[in-house]
């Protein structure tokens, strides 16, 4: 093959590399605009696996850059004057110079033309006369911006401002030094990557960086190779302290914003992308050149597996693709809570480092847990002690309070339509669902949405309370959870709205029903998606009928025994639709600003609350997103969860979207968790009220990782409670706790043992069992010489 590579940096040079040595006859030849000794930034970070993928590829470069590696096992963390070290991560660097001056050799020796100080040929003439084309050349690709078409690249610029530097100070391990100052929370990433240096990456707010005065450079263009050394200067007076006498070292240093770079597409006819030109993950992750090196590993197999350029192409982006979305999701997450770390300057010391460390849902509790238990220790006892709980137990099973509701434990059963009534009446089926999670252990069950009124179904299987035969089965619902278990049940009740009349969700959700159909309304005469239903435009009688079916329906609800009622006011039903710009689009007095569309939403809490008995808790449910263009965004949750708070909400359960079908979620482990967190930080807290986190929240380890990094009061499970009624109760045998947060029923007792799995005949030796753990096990720092012993 004869290959083209536009880009000398480590993804380019180690891609070429990598195919010399599967075929000599590779004709290969990468262009580098910049000199050979030229780099930009200190220091580049691999995991244990990346380097297992480069040692098994290429034992040279392997064992050049082991020679030549910071290694340690430590994360320390100092938040405004309390320091934390963390120990068991695992990390390796090196200086970016020598990974590229290893790079540049093994080229050479292996027979790569590198062109340096050279400007690729135009990437059309180079298309035509080599077998294939590789875009290596970093995040401000020339050759993805000429086939911007192709490739249809989205580039998110974040509004956090951040500078690379470096320090003669040899930090002993990975540093995140957090300091509250005059202007607002600024922090340090920082690092070792020789013996002589370390990296020191400083980054804020823009509203901080702007009232320290750091804006005063800005507009100003610097030339190649020149810092901005005013701000550099004010920088060394601002972390005087923690350079402890030492130099800041400069390289092109500037004040930057972070970029996103993802594309639908990475290849195009023989043109593809590699490394920055295609993706990249904030750098708190550190994994730019990590990916890029990884891409070139993953390209170079697939172009020695595959009969023809198309189809290795096609296998490196389907290999590759979903490793760097799951990384960018991480990356992501940790860039928003670094770009809100101000919300945090009020946490305990301790929460907040583990909040910090958890920030990405890569580390959880069960992580840390096993890296360093003295740690897990410290913040499992200091969550219990801040709770005023008299024993240390997991998070997820130390009591809450919604108002004045007392649960035994933080795990809610999130409602479900179950989509199994006739003519709106619970039956069997939902004595067994609901009792069934129940007696599982959760603290809270919640029934699905009960309607207010038939019309306000979404199908004829969904149950109501609009009369007084359903609130008998209802009453017959919560007597069992009431006599059999210590679970509360809460009533979730709403109205359709233009969402109604559909068919069960097994025949086709969302679908209008076939025959039997019944008007639906709404805000504006706007459909859910094409194929539905066309609302019907609400009038102000419209809306005094629906308050009184929620009235009715709240009384029913305190009458059948519910122990908490939540509004249903999220995934685009009745009052969800009037929330959000996307379905309302009136120009009377409940359309146009936000207070306008919260007006009749509030209107019915307010009904409610005075309905339902004031010593029982009414919470809402919202969507903190609409997952598409001019629809509401976590800003407007914050207001919408402020209203509702302020109109008496003890709880907001927090989820997202299903207010348009052509919402384009950003799905994920937990991805509705950050909507949650800031929610709680700067509505619900401060007010009294609690936080229900929801959303692909699987594990009992995330739900322990979540309340333990303070993001949530409490968390609701929906599709984990369907595989597994007894979820509950099978994460306290898994996690060997006994206590009141996970009562078992008589009945159940002789399952609270964990059941034994496979039979093993291994033997630990003995001596290794009277030996302790070392520490460096766990605590392993950096010292100078290391590398050479």
């Amino acid at each position: 093959m004869r290959i083209a590579i536009v880009g000398g940096g480590p993804g380019g040079l180690y891609l070429a590399a990598l195919m010399k040595q599967l075929d000599p006859g590779h004709e290969i030849t990468v262009w580098e605009r910049n000199a050979p000794d030229d780099t930009f930034g200190f220091g580049v970070v691999f995991s244990d696996e990346t380097l297992g993928g480069i040692e098994n590829a290429d034992t040279v470069v392997h064992d050049a850059m082991e020679s030549r590696f910071a290694r340690w096992t430590d994360i320390d963390i100092e938040f405004d004057g309390h320091p934390f070290t963390v120990g068991g991560q695992g990390f390796a660097a090196m200086a970016r110079k020598d990974l590229l001056h290893i790079l540049q050799e093994r080229a050479a020796e292996l027979g790569v033309t590198v062109h340096y100080r050279t400007l690729a040929p135009d990437v059309d003439e180079l298309r035509l006369s080599y077998d294939l084309v590789v875009a290596a050349d970093g995040i401000n690709s020339a050759v993805r911006t000429k086939y911007a078409d192709a490739f249809v690249p989205s580039l998110d610029q974040r509004t956090n401002r951040y500078m690379w530097l470096g320090t003669d100070r040899v930090f002993e391990a990975f540093q995140f030094l957090v300091k509250q100052t005059e202007f607002g929370t600024m922090q340090i990433h920082g690092y070792p990557f020789s013996d002589g240096g370390s990296t020191f990456i400083v980054e804020m707010a823009e509203d901080v960086w702007r009232k320290a005065g750091f804006d005063s450079t800005e507009g100003i263009q610097f030339p190649p190779g020149i810092s901005d050394e005013d701000s550099v200067a004010r920088i060394r007076e601002i972390f005087a302290d923690e350079l402890a006498g030492h130099n800041l070292l400069t390289n092109n240093s500037r004040w930057l914003n972070f970029t996103t770079v993802r594309n639908e597409r990475w290849h195009h006819h023989n043109v593809v992308l590699l490394g920055d030109a295609a993706h990249t993950a904030h750098f708190s992750i550190g994994s730019g050149t990590k990916l890029a090196m990884e891409d070139a590993l993953a390209l170079a197999a697939c172009l020695h597996e595959h009969p023809t350029v198309d189809e290795a192409l096609t296998a490196y982006e389907t290999e590759r693709r979903p490793v760097v979305e799951s990384t960018q999701r991480a990356a992501q997450a940790s860039l928003e809570w670094f770009e809100n770390i101000g919300r945090y300057a009020d946490q305990d010391p301790a929460q907040f480092c583990f909040n910090l460390l958890t920030r990405s849902r890569r580390i959880t509790f069960d992580n840390l847990k096993d890296r360093d238990p003295g740690f897990a220790e410290l913040i499992e006892r200091g969550f219990a002690d801040a709770q005023g709980a008299a024993e240390s137990a997991p998070a997820m099973f130390q009591p809450f309070s919604i108002g004045g509701l007392e649960l035994k434990n933080r795990i809610v059963v999130s409602p479900m339509d179950m989509y199994s009534a006739v003519d709106g009446v619970p039956d069997d089926f939902h004595v067994v669902h609901l009792g069934s999670k129940a007696l599982g252990g959760a603290g809270l069950v919640m029934t699905e949405m009960v309607c207010v009124s038939p019309e306000g179904r979404i199908t004829p299987g969904c149950t109501g309370l609009w009369n007084d035969a359903q609130r008998e089965a209802w009453a017959r619902v919560t007597s069992f959870v009431h006599d059999r278990s210590t679970a509360k049940i809460g009533l979730q009740l709403g109205h359709s709205g233009r969402k109604g009349s559909t068919r069960l969700m097994w025949e086709g959700m969302d679908e209008p029903l076939a025959e039997g159909n019944w008007e639906v309304v709404g805000p504006s005469a706007l459909p859910y998606g094409a194929d539905c239903h066309v609302p019907r435009e609400m009038t102000r009688a419209d809306m005094d009928a629906v308050v009184a079916d929620f009235v009715s329906a709240a009384r029913r609800g305190a009458e059948a025994g519910f122990d908490l009622l939540e509004v249903h006011a999220a995934h685009g039903y009745l009052l969800s639709s009037f929330l959000s710009p996307i379905a309302n689009r009136r120009t009377d007095e409940y359309g146009g600003d936000l207070t306008n569309r919260l007006r009749f939403p509030l209107e019915v809490f307010d009904a409610v609350r005075s309905a339902f008995p004031a010593d029982r808790p009414v919470t809402v449910r919202i969507s903190a997103t609409d997952w598409a263009p001019d629809g509401n965004t976590e800003h407007d949750a914050v207001e919408i969860a402020r209203a509702f708070v302020a109109h008496g909400a003890a709880a907001v359960d927090v989820s997202s979207g299903q207010v348009t079908k052509d919402e384009k979620p950003a799905y994920g482990r937990s991805y509705q968790t950050p909507f949650a967190d800031r929610i709680r930080h700067e509505v619900a807290a401060p007010a009294g009220a609690a936080v229900i986190a929801v959303g692909a929240i699987s594990s009992y380890d995330d739900v322990n990782s979540i309340l333990l990094a303070g993001r949530a009061d409490l968390c609701a499970l929906g599709r984990t409670h369907l595989y597994n009624p007894q979820w509950t109760l099978q994460a306290a045998a898994e996690q060997e706790y006994r206590g009141p947060g996970a009562d078992w029923p008589a009945q159940f007792a002789a399952g609270r043992r964990k059941p034994p799995t496979s039979r093993t005949d291994a033997v630990r030796p003995r001596l290794a069992l009277l030996r302790e753990t070392p520490r460096d096990a766990v605590h392993l720092r950096w010292t100078p010489g290391r590398a050479a012993e």
